[in-house]
């Protein structure tokens, strides 16, 4: 009971008054610590029931030991309680073999948890979702995808968790055709008014670009949780709506359903990409006052974000420093991004030497400082922490676009030439740059960070997602909107070239890339140019 009510201190309590303790009573610690997130220790309880030698533990001890082995990534101690468990006689146990495959996912041993796939014998539904939930969990969404499939080759009938495993997988590789191909399964299964699917769908059709399919999705939902408002506020933020955003904020209090931890995320961070300080403000303070929730590092993120980008640097800074949990990398990597945007090189280096210590490993922190000093004509300095880099053995990741055809996906890097169409790309980039040009482009050189003198413009010109703009304007039917997806954050001068040619080709333009959603018509961008 302490333990379901996230009493630990009580539960534990109890458990030390107790004269003598059976086999259910450890159990109860171990998976009390587990619920509760105390993964370290329920490993520890777990290693003290090991001791006991009239205690002899069942697969509830062991699936749990190997849950918090998984959340808490000890690979190690998990083989070690694998090899228990095949001392023990339990490897029969589907309760058991689900959570040694969790556990060798969690931990990015994907060949031992297909090994273990495998070799299992028979598969119930769990055993099926806990292997897409690992692809998953590793960043291996296509073969998510295939496990989908290669699930209903066997007969085994998925259920709502199934459906949206593969639904965030299509979602995290923006695989729009296949999202809709699962959609039609789901329509057909009957599980279309399960809310954890409902949210699954919103998220799925939103990071494909297409917020009015994210939009049906939500407006289909019988008895809305917190966790479909959350999922409808985040699209709208995503893609530059923060009016909307905000209003489904109040839709959602005015039915009575009480926010949540990463409800209050996205509307801070709808606040501060649509530079709402006052109202950010406001519902940072309202967290703990009136919805109990204390804010965490996203919240303080999103605050410092919101200060940033409306230029309030120092007030930023302030904000950073007056914080009653220490700043991580999320924090001060906002501050960085907004001392980038405002080119306060001073500030920005401070930042950048604290991100340094958080997160050493991380290439975009020593690239957005080095652009910095080369923005400034500090050369020197910006090729000293080039080679910092080059030192640490830490590489720049290369920056691509990609497309999707007729359900194949085209992928570009910067000067490609790789493609069969290669030759009407370049002749078809030659002919947008004569209209940018008479519509008044000018070119910003210096986003052509890597590039020196006349160069600077063409490299401009050869950025991968300006070749996949003209493949695909080159290949999509007429009025077909056209959505590209990248890896890196857009450059200004790209962003600028997409707002022409959405009204030069009377196109709509979707570009999402690694922080949110561009949507170009008409010659404007949903960000309105706060971004």
């Amino acid at each position: 009971m302490y333990a379901k009510c996230s009493r630990m201190d009580a539960a534990e309590k109890m458990f030390d008054e107790m004269p003598e303790r059976n086999l259910v009573t450890w159990n109860s610690m171990v998976v009390g610590l587990l619920q509760n997130k105390f993964f370290d220790r329920a490993v520890l309880v777990f290693s003290e029931v090991l001791k006991r030698d009239s205690i002899v533990p069942d697969e509830v001890t062991f699936s749990s030991a190997l849950s918090a082995c998984g959340n808490n990534g000890s690979s190690e101690f998990g083989r070690q309680v694998h090899g228990l468990v095949v001392k023990s006689n339990l490897m029969t146990s589907s309760y058991v073999k689900n959570s040694l495959l969790d556990m060798y996912c969690k931990c990015g041993s994907l060949d031992d948890a297909l090994r273990q796939f495998q070799t299992s014998g028979v598969r119930d539904v769990v055993t099926w979702n806990v292997m897409m939930m690992g692809f998953v969990h590793n960043d291996k969404f296509e073969e998510a995808c295939h496990y989908l499939s290669f699930m209903r080759s066997e007969d085994m009938i998925p259920d709502e968790v199934s459906f949206s495993t593969a639904l965030h997988a299509t979602a995290s590789i923006s695989a729009m055709s296949q999202g809709t191909s699962i959609h039609n399964q789901i329509l057909k299964s009957g599980f279309a008014n399960s809310n954890c699917i409902g949210s699954a769908l919103i998220m799925m059709y939103a990071k494909c670009g297409s917020l009015t399919d994210a939009t049906r999705a939500f407006e289909e939902i019988e008895g809305r949780t917190v966790v479909c408002w959350s999922a409808m506020i985040t699209a709208f933020q995503q893609h530059g709506r923060a009016d909307q955003a905000i209003e489904m904020f109040e839709d959602m209090l005015a039915e009575g359903t009480k926010p949540d931890y990463i409800t209050l995320v996205s509307l801070l961070s709808a606040c501060s990409h649509a530079g709402r300080v006052d109202e950010g403000y406001l519902y940072f303070n309202s967290m703990s006052k009136i919805y109990g929730i204390n804010p965490g590092h996203e919240h303080y993120a999103c605050m410092v974000d919101l200060l940033g980008r409306a230029g309030r640097l120092d007030e930023a800074k302030k904000f950073i420093e007056s914080m009653p949990i220490k700043a991580d990398s999320t924090v001060w990597g906002a501050l960085l991004g907004a001392c980038s945007n405002h080119r306060n090189l001073e500030m920005g280096r401070e930042a950048a030497d604290r991100l340094f210590e958080l997160q050493p490993d991380n290439p975009g922190n020593y690239v957005l400082l080095s652009n910095m000093y080369s923005h400034e004509g500090r050369l020197k300095e910006a090729d000293e922490v080039r080679r910092l880099m080059s030192v640490n053995g830490i590489k720049k990741e290369p920056g691509c676009s990609w497309v999707d055809i007729k359900s194949t996906t085209f992928v570009f890097t910067s000067h490609d030439r790789s493609h069969a169409m290669t030759r009407e790309i370049y002749e078809m980039l030659g002919q947008l740059e004569e209209l940018v040009k008479r519509k008044g482009y000018i070119p910003q050189v210096q986003f052509a960070v890597n590039s020196i003198g006349e160069y600077k413009e063409r490299n401009l010109w050869h950025h991968s997602e300006r070749l996949a703009l003209v493949f695909a304007l080159l290949t999509l039917p007429n009025g077909a909107p056209v959505r590209i997806k990248k890896n890196l954050r857009t450059c200004g001068d790209c962003h600028t070239v997409m707002k022409f040619a959405s009204d030069i080709y009377k196109r709509e333009i979707v570009v999402r890339d690694v922080n949110r959603f561009h949507r170009f018509t008409d010659g404007q961008c949903s960000c309105g140019d706060y971004w």
